[in-house]
C-alpha cells in the first residue's frame, strides 16, 4: 500500500508553527522580557505601555493556540487514515519546519518589515534580528532533511 505523505505533514507543520509561537512567546515575551508584541512601537516602561504589551501578547498566544489546536485536530484525522505515513520522522521533521517557518515569518514580517519588536529590544534592530532568521532557515532545512529521510 503506497502511505500518503500530506496529511502527518500538514499536522507537524501546524503544530511547529503553534509550538514555536509559545516558545518565542513564553520564553522571549515572559520568562526573558527581551521584547513584547508591540515594545518597538509602544514602550513597555509605564503602566499604560505595559497593558497595552500585555493584551497584544495574549492575542499572539491566543493565535499559536487556534494553529496548535488544529494542528492536533490535522494529526488526529491524520492518525484515523489507513494510507497516512504515520512516521515519527515525517512529523519530527515537518514540525521542526514548522517551527523554521514560523521564526522566517515572524521575523521578516514583525522585525524587519513593520518593527512591531526586535529580539532584544534595547538594541533595536540588531545582529539578533538576523540569527533568529538564520536560526529559522537552519530549522526549515534541518527539518526538509529530517522529514525526507525517513525511509
Amino acid at each position: 500500500m503506497i502511505r500518503r505523505h500530506r496529511p502527518l505533514l500538514s499536522a507537524g507543520l501546524a503544530l511547529g508553527i503553534g509550538m514555536g509561537g509559545f516558545v518565542d512567546g513564553i520564553l522571549l515575551h515572559q520568562i526573558l522580557q527581551l521584547h513584547n508584541m508591540l515594545s518597538a512601537r509602544i514602550a513597555n516602561t509605564d503602566y499604560v505601555g505595559a497593558k497595552v504589551n500585555m493584551v497584544w501578547d495574549g492575542i499572539f498566544h491566543a493565535g499559536v493556540w487556534i494553529i496548535t489546536a488544529i494542528g492536533i485536530l490535522l494529526l488526529w484525522r491524520a492518525g484515523r487514515m489507513r494510507d497516512a505515513d504515520m512516521g515519527g520522522r515525517l512529523l519530527g521533521g515537518a514540525a521542526l519546519m514548522g517551527w523554521g517557518l514560523f521564526n522566517l515569518v515572524e521575523g521578516a514580517i514583525d522585525h524587519h518589515l513593520l518593527q512591531l519588536h526586535h529580539v532584544y529590544e534595547p538594541m533595536g534592530l540588531s545582529i539578533w534580528d538576523h540569527v533568529f532568521l538564520l536560526w529559522g532557515a537552519a530549522m526549515l532545512l534541518g527539518g526538509w532533511t529530517v522529514a525526507r529521510a525517513r525511509q
